[in-house]
């Protein structure tokens, strides 16, 4: 007898369109955006090398309503290879999948069984004596589904290991819409042994009795979808147990990396300490390409030659990230202090303008009120999905408005700071 092995992935979003990396970096934007066909290819490939028995994947192929039937040929093309080698694929639709006009046009292979929205149980064709699978899926037409999901699918097989996939937000994310709730309780429960789940970019497992398994993205589009993406390797072997595997196929992971600029005294200092912190990342990812946030901070009497100067040190990034190779740059940020010169904090006239700005322009009530209608008017313009990931609730809001006045602050101040004597270019 021999174990079940299927590859679970989910929330592929082929094509997507990245709105906020394109208004930074048109170059950036299309490697990530092809990354997300190239990690399907990996995906594909990670089945034929394992020789897995089938591909599940749990919803949002797509990434809504796309017209181009580029994407739709390329899809129909991985599918395909997998058909030549006798690997069957279950899909569901999730909810960008059902705003999608390729969801409609697309005829998929032969070893494709796309779930309808009306629950079925698939039964897997094995050798005599071994251990019956049932493969189980529900999709949905529409991309809102407020309620629940769990109480429409069929009951489980007595006597054989049944596998589900749902498309669900679970108990909730503050990034996503809320999605076929149900909570991990209800699925412990249902008599089922793996679930397949997709929706949630956050990769969380549960194991035991139900192994509860939602793989995340498997391609990263922004920092909020940071670290190595991956999918599921699982076997079901002939005692009914599942042994679970994390394979990581992302091309590229953004991460932040924190550059220390405490004590630098001079910019090329700084810039030697940047080459390092790059290096070490590089040297930890285990992904192909690393794309960086880099977050500059500490006390230093450059603080304001690294702020006025915020596109040479962006530059001097980028120099140093091409010659170690497959590191992007994708944004800067500054939260550095200056070190008084010769002065003490309270006579130093720019540290005396920083407590006036904070103390009574920014922490007062009418600033804070206008700064907020500006803040919303600017997050009224982002798609939804970025909105809730900025500002998924009011607290959230006040502290970005917060942070902006007080980066608003800062910028001021280098803007008023003269000389170059503390050593920076």
């Amino acid at each position: 007898m021999t174990a079940y092995r299927f590859v679970h992935a989910a929330d592929i979003h082929l094509d997507s369109p990245l709105r906020s990396l394109a208004l930074r970096d048109p170059a950036l934007a299309e490697f990530i955006g092809n990354a997300s066909r190239l990690v399907f290819t990996r995906i594909i490939d990670l089945c034929l090398e394992e020789k897995v028995q089938a591909l599940l994947l749990a919803g949002d192929l797509y990434d809504g309503d796309q017209a181009s039937m580029k994407t739709a040929r390329f899809l129909g093309e991985q599918l395909r290879r997998l058909d030549a080698a006798g690997i069957a694929v279950f899909v569901i639709r999730g909810n960008h999948d059902a705003l999608s006009r390729i969801t409609k046009e697309l005829v998929f292979p032969d070893n494709v069984h796309l779930f309808g929205g009306r629950a079925e149980a698939i039964d897997i064709e094995r050798d005599r004596g071994e251990r019956t699978i049932v493969i189980h899926g529900l999709s949905f037409a529409k991309p809102q589904a407020p309620e629940g999901l769990l109480a429409k699918y069929r009951p489980p097989v007595q006597g054989a290991t049944n596998i589900g996939l749902m498309h669900t937000s679970l108990g909730g994310s503050p990034s996503h819409d809320v999605y076929a709730p149900c909570s991990t309780s209800d699925l412990l429960d249902s008599g089922f042994r793996y679930w397949a789940l997709g929706h949630v970019h956050k990769r969380s497992t549960i194991e035991g009795s139900c192994a509860i398994v939602m793989p995340g993205i498997p391609q990263g589009r922004d920092i909020g979808e940071s670290g190595p993406k991956s999918v599921t390797l699982a076997s079901v072997l002939d005692d009914g147990s599942i042994a679970l595997e994390e394979r990581i196929v992302s091309l590229a992971q953004f991460e932040r990396i924190g550059l220390d600029a405490s004590g630098a005294a001079t910019w090329h200092d700084l810039v030697a300490r940047l080459e390092t912190s790059l290096q070490d990342a590089a040297t930890r990812s285990v992904s192909d390409h690393l794309v960086v946030r880099l977050a500059v901070s500490g006390t230093t009497p450059l603080a304001w030659n690294i702020r006025r100067d915020a596109d040479l040190l962006r530059t001097e990034a980028e120099t140093r990230a091409k010659s170690i190779g497959e590191v992007w740059i994708e944004k800067l940020e500054i939260d550095c202090r200056r070190t008084p010169a010769g002065a003490t904090a309270s006579a130093d006239p720019i540290d005396a303008l920083r407590r006036t700005m904070n103390d009574e322009v920014v922490a007062s009530e009418s600033f804070r009120t206008e700064a907020t209608d500006t803040v919303k008017e600017l997050l009224a313009q982002l798609p939804p999905e970025c909105r809730r990931a900025i500002a998924p609730d009011e607290a959230a809001l006040e502290d970005l408005v917060a942070r902006l006045a007080g980066e608003g602050a800062e910028e001021v101040l280098a803007r008023l700071s003269i000389g170059d004597s503390d050593g920076a270019p």
